[in-house]
C-alpha cells in the first residue's frame, strides 16, 4: 500500500490517495474544491493536482471517500468522479445530518434526505476493497453524527476527530456534535496497536513549519494535549465544551454544508440559470 498526501493551504486540509500497488487501484479521501467566499467563485486547482497525479501514475480511481460532511471546505467529490470515475461513499449516519441541515436551508428540492446522492453508504463494521486492500469502516461520531473512519492495514484515516498531538481533538459544538461521543471515539482509536499510522484531516502549522499529516496511535496516547487513555470522561467533556464556546463559526460553514450535502455541487439553478448559496440569518 502506498499513500500520497496533498495539503491545501487555504483550508488546512489533507487529501489522501490510498493506492494498492498490485492492482494500481486507488481511493481518494477528503478532497477539496477551491472556493472564494467573497467572490462567490469556485475553482478546481486543488482537485486538478489530485487528478494529474492519478492519471500520471496510471491509477484507476475505485472510490472517492468522505469522512463526513465538512464545515470548513467544499468537497471536490463530484468533480473528481466526472474526471476519474469511482464511487462516492461515506458513513450511513449522513442521513442524520441531512435531516438536520437540509430543512434549515429549505433546499429539499435538490438535496435528498435519503442519502441517495451517494453511491454507497457504509454501516458500522462494513468492509470493502481498494484493489486487493481490505478496508473496514468505523462510525466515529462526536465532531458530527456522521463521521466515518477507514481502517486499511496499519493505517487509519480519521478525518476531523483526532488532530496532531499539540492540537488535540476536533470541535463538537455543531448541531448533532457530542464531546462525550468524541471521547468514546478516540478511546476506541487507542485500542489499536501503537504502531498504527493515523492520517489526519487537518493541520494548522506555525509559519515556517511543515504541516503534520500523519502520527501514530502510540504518539497520540503519550502526547495528545486534550485526551490520553487515562483521561476521565468528565474532564475531557468539560475541557472540550469550554474550548468550543470560544471558537468562531467556520468562515465557509454555509457554503460547505450546502455543497457537501450534494457531493460538492451548488444545487439546482434558479429560473435565471444562476446558482446561489443561502445564508440563513440568526441560525448560528
Amino acid at each position: 500500500m502506498k499513500i500520497e498526501t496533498f495539503y491545501d493551504n487555504h483550508t488546512a486540509t489533507f487529501t489522501h490517495i490510498v493506492i494498492d500497488e498490485a492492482t494500481k487501484h486507488c481511493a481518494i479521501i477528503d478532497s477539496v474544491l477551491d472556493y472564494d467566499q467573497f467572490a462567490g467563485k469556485s475553482s478546481t486547482d486543488s482537485a486538478d493536482r489530485v487528478i494529474e497525479y492519478v492519471k500520471q501514475n496510471d491509477l484507476t480511481c475505485e472510490w472517492i471517500l468522505e469522512t463526513h460532511v465538512h464545515a470548513d471546505h467544499i468537497t471536490a467529490a463530484h468533480y473528481l468522479q466526472e474526471n476519474l470515475g469511482g464511487k462516492i461513499a461515506m458513513g450511513s449516519s449522513i442521513v442524520k445530518v441531512l435531516n438536520l441541515w437540509v430543512p434549515m436551508f429549505n433546499n429539499e428540492e435538490d438535496t435528498p434526505l435519503t442519502g441517495e446522492q451517494y453511491d454507497q453508504l457504509f454501516n458500522e463494521g462494513d468492509t470493502f476493497k481498494i484493489g486487493n486492500l481490505d478496508v473496514s469502516v468505523w462510525h466515529t461520531p462526536g465532531h458530527t453524527p456522521a463521521c466515518a473512519t477507514y481502517l486499511i492495514g496499519d493505517a487509519i484515516f480519521v478525518g476531523d476527530t483526532m488532530f496532531a498531538p499539540h492540537l488535540g481533538t476536533a470541535r463538537c459544538d455543531f448541531p448533532g456534535g457530542s464531546a462525550e461521543q468524541l471521547y468514546n471515539t478516540i478511546q476506541r482509536f487507542y485500542t489499536l496497536p501503537d504502531s498504527t499510522r493515523v492520517f489526519l484531516g487537518h493541520d494548522y502549522p506555525k509559519e515556517g513549519d511543515d504541516p503534520l499529516h500523519m502520527i501514530t496511535i502510540g504518539q497520540a496516547k503519550k502526547e495528545n494535549i486534550q485526551i490520553k487513555p487515562e483521561t476521565p470522561l468528565s474532564d475531557y467533556v468539560a475541557m472540550r465544551e469550554a474550548r468550543d464556546a470560544t471558537l468562531a463559526v467556520p468562515k465557509l460553514l454555509f457554503p460547505s454544508l450546502q455543497a457537501n450535502m450534494r457531493n460538492g455541487q451548488f444545487g439546482k439553478p434558479s429560473e435565471n440559470g444562476k446558482q446561489y448559496i443561502k445564508i440563513p440569518v440568526n441560525l448560528m
